[in-house]
């Protein structure tokens, strides 16, 4: 058997090797993760990137859900109060058509119902975080103005576009009905039989058929907003699929990567006691060849 005459680089390299080891476990246990540098284990490091890429996805798709349904909560609640406002109107058309009721009666029932054209006017200028809902895809201009030069009243300045998200792979969205499909649609136009109606009031002609008019605009717009209620009900369906993803995506982010404390801390009480040994022998070896020398 041959005896190592220079055992110092073996033992340092064994030193070097432990310190890495408890380097690792700590790491380890500070994290709580078994992968905290690609080359702890190169194949779970890859995977990890990649759930960690689907889980910012993932995240940012439910935070956009979020906004998404705050808008169309915000553009449902308008057209609720839209209805509300035409069914006021319809209330004080059919008052102003009973042929008892004089002109100056009249005429006040017309300031009453110009005031409720004010209140559509202001809900189908609604805004959002900024944004006008029902001016189509050109959000930063106001939908609707006074316009006495118009037949209806108003002058509609959005466009017809309409809005689409992407909320998950294969998923996307639209997320508005833009005004001149709501509130100016040719035949159902709610400004113009509100307009009919103050105009049939002021002169006394015409008032029964205006108010049909706002009743048939009435039952249009709630026909359309059956869209923003399957919109919201598509939204919390896509939400609760997001969610039970994001569960998933965390589980196997556990599953690939988290470190097993009690073995972590085991290896590091191992690691620190053949580091003491490894130390101790090394100076045992130093003193020896001090002695050696020195006889």
């Amino acid at each position: 058997m041959r005896v190592n005459p220079n055992p110092y680089p073996d033992l340092l390299a064994a030193i070097a090797q432990t310190q890495q080891e408890i380097n690792t476990d700590e790491s380890q246990i500070a994290t709580g993760q078994s992968v905290n540098f690609p080359s702890d284990d190169p194949a779970a490091a890859a995977a990890l990137i990649q759930i960690a890429d689907q889980t910012s996805q993932t995240d940012q798709f439910q935070r956009s859900s979020g906004s998404i349904q705050g808008e169309m909560q915000n553009a449902d609640s308008a057209l609720n109060s839209v209805i509300t406002s035409l069914q006021q109107a319809i209330t004080l058309g059919t008052e102003g058509a009973n042929g008892t009721v004089n002109a100056a009666d009249r005429d006040a029932i017309a300031v009453q119902v110009q005031g409720i054209q004010t209140q559509l006017i202001s809900l189908a200028n609604l805004t959002y975080q900024g944004n006008y809902v029902f001016s189509g895809t050109a959000t930063q201009t106001t939908p609707y103005v006074l316009d006495p030069d118009s037949t209806s009243g108003v002058t509609y300045q959005g466009n017809t576009g309409v809005n689409t998200i992407t909320l998950g792979n294969d998923f996307n969205l639209q997320i508005n009905l833009p005004g001149s499909q709501l509130f100016s649609q040719p035949g159902n136009s709610m400004f113009q039989s509100i307009q009919d109606l103050i105009n049939g009031l002021y002169t006394g002609t015409g008032i029964g058929t205006a108010v049909n008019e706002v009743s048939d605009a009435l039952n249009y717009v709630d026909s359309q907003r059956v869209f923003y209620g399957n919109g919201l009900n598509q939204l919390n369906a896509q939400q609760t699929y997001l969610s039970g993803e994001s569960t998933q995506l965390a589980q196997e982010q556990n599953t690939e990567g988290a470190a097993d404390l009690t073995v972590v801390i085991t290896n590091l009480t191992t690691s620190e006691v053949s580091l003491q040994a490894t130390l101790e022998a090394i100076g045992q070896t130093a003193h020896q060849d001090l002695f050696d020398y020195l006889r």
